[in-house]
């Protein structure tokens, strides 16, 4: 899983209502939508529809693979 957009599987530890979700980083994120990683930070902080990230640990801030999927779903929906 050395790809840039390989997906982190957190698993049992201590986050049982968390257990084996799919979790990107902001680089992740950033690529899957073709814009910068500011772009990111800045669309989480601004927009009220963009998904917030997780802070997972120390050091450890993802998105939700399935937040994102909702996210992009509504704005399918709008378009």
């Amino acid at each position: 899983m050395h790809d840039a957009l390989a997906i982190h599987r957190i698993g049992h530890q201590g986050m049982t209502s968390q257990t084996n979700q799919a979790w990107l980083n902001a680089n992740q994120v950033a690529d899957r939508y073709g814009v910068g990683v500011a772009t990111i930070w800045r669309w989480s902080k601004a927009r009220t529809e963009f998904p917030k990230p997780k802070k997972l640990g120390d050091n450890c801030t993802r998105w939700n693979l399935a937040d994102l999927e909702a996210w992009e779903s509504s704005r399918e929906e709008v378009a």
